[in-house]
């Protein structure tokens, strides 16, 4: 079976990554730099949004730290903090049509990284993660997973499951 056009730059990368971290010494290969942004709040049932709640903040920072922390081996964080002028202006980032790629260009990363939280009630979540290239803003990985109760524990759960199984795991057959 031919491989999927979804195991692209980033599936092969993520394999030569995981390959090279088990060599010791200098041919150990660089992993690609990517903007990791913060995790975003999506609550549809307010008309025109509103600003996250204190636990909810707190949370959206655990899932944040969560991604970076199971992406660590793979890529190459950079700060996003230079850029912080343009991601609050352009936020949601979820809503910008691309702008975290842009955004990623111009802090010197190759992927972008971003995502969001959607609130669908009290107990209930979705939980979308996103890889774009940053040259191009084409996506090249995305995973979702449903959160099912509203606990630090669940959530950060939801972010390693959705990067262990969704964004570095190979895609399925068939499937994009």
């Amino acid at each position: 079976m031919a491989p999927s056009p979804v195991r692209s730059r980033l599936g092969f990368a993520f394999a030569a990554a995981l390959a090279a971290s088990a060599l010791a010494g200098p041919a150990r290969a660089a992993p690609e730099k990517a903007a990791i942004f913060g995790i975003e709040l999506l609550d549809p049932g307010v008309v025109g949004g509103r600003k996250a709640r204190p636990d909810e903040v707190r949370r959206l920072g655990l899932v944040t730290d969560e991604l970076r922390k199971a992406l660590g081996d793979t890529v190459e964080a950079v700060d996003v903090a230079p850029q912080a002028a343009e991601i609050a202006k352009q936020a949601p980032l979820y809503k910008c049509d691309g702008c975290a790629a842009a955004i990623a260009k111009t802090l010197g990363a190759e992927l972008a990284v971003s995502g969001f939280v959607e609130k669908g009630s009290n107990q209930i979540f979705n939980l979308t993660v996103t890889i774009a290239e940053a040259g191009t803003g084409k996506l090249i990985r995305g995973g979702r997973v449903v959160i099912r109760a509203d606990t630090d524990d669940t959530w950060a759960h939801a972010m390693r499951w959705v990067v262990k199984n969704r964004l570095l795991a190979e895609p399925l057959p068939n499937r994009s």
